[in-house]
């Protein structure tokens, strides 16, 4: 389809791209394209602006401190796979970019783009909520550091004003001996996941701690699954626990029932998921 008729603009700074969506009730900003051309081309948007952000500088560094990781608004998932220092860094993000469509569309798409797009089933949304992340924001009222679980407000909508653009994405830092897993299913490699589960957690005198379990996919909005989260805190990890925390996972998620599968068939898919992700998490050498 082709797509509707449009201005553009390629602002050359972050305070030039925010006065123009400031300025045009209409506007969207463009960054790697990837969600928003094939909206355009559907005509699920007809904005009268497209605010093209690939000249402003600054928006595609990834930096790692101790303060955790920053990944600019314009890195790429290529950028991120090709970045060996996130293999340990962060490594759930790096296994989870992995599972991003193919590479193509990993060469284009961009972070502040996915997270804008706040599509349930992508991955880079889920490790951020799961992560306890925080998305920075900047508008004409200035800089905002607005936590994820405040950040995504429902399927495809974000906490964003219409003036602001996302410019960086703050994880938190990575414990070296912290056990993790990332697992997902998809009717083909690169599709939408029917779910997916990202799941962390720390060992302490032999117990899980700060136990972290996310969902994408199964449902209408992104969840952290804090029931199954309760029932693996403070306990060991063995096989009558991680079954018991796969089934409080399948209780606890929102399932979506559509076209592509019953609620059912999603719940039964998140208690799979999460007892291989808890398998693998157990069972990762350090």
């Amino acid at each position: 389809m082709k797509l509707p008729a449009f201005d553009y603009a390629a602002p050359q700074t972050l305070d030039e791209a925010i006065e123009l969506l400031a300025t045009h009730d209409e506007a969207l900003p463009l960054s790697g394209g990837q969600s928003l051309l094939p909206i355009l081309a559907f005509r699920l948007a007809a904005p009268s602006l497209l605010v093209d952000l690939r000249r402003i500088p600054g928006l595609d560094q990834i930096d790692i401190s101790a303060s955790g990781v920053e990944l600019g608004a314009r890195v790429r998932w290529c950028d991120i796979e090709a970045d060996a220092r996130l293999l340990t860094a962060h490594p759930l993000l790096a296994e989870a970019v992995t599972h991003v469509a193919h590479y193509p569309i990993r060469s284009r798409g961009t972070v502040g783009g996915s997270l804008a797009h706040a599509d349930t089933a992508a991955e880079l949304p889920g490790i951020a909520m799961t992560c306890d992340a925080e998305i920075i924001a900047v508008g004409r009222n200035g800089k905002r550091r607005i936590a994820a679980r405040d950040f995504f407000v429902g399927p495809m909508m974000t906490a964003l004003a219409h003036d602001e653009l996302v410019t960086e994405l703050h994880l938190p830092p990575w414990p070296p001996a912290r056990r993790w897993a990332f697992e997902e299913f998809a009717r083909q490699h690169g599709a939408f996941a029917l779910a997916g589960i990202a799941l962390y957690y720390d060992l302490c005198d032999g117990v899980a701690t700060d136990v972290h379990i996310g969902v994408i996919g199964a449902s209408a909005a992104l969840q952290r699954l804090t029931p199954a989260e309760a029932v693996l805190e403070g306990c060991v990890v063995d096989a009558a626990t991680m079954l018991a925390t796969a089934q409080a996972a399948a209780a606890a998620i929102d399932a979506a029932d559509d076209i592509d599968a019953p609620a059912d068939y999603r719940r039964a898919l998140v208690e799979t998921l999460t007892g291989r992700a808890l398998q693998r998490a157990v069972t990762r050498p350090h």
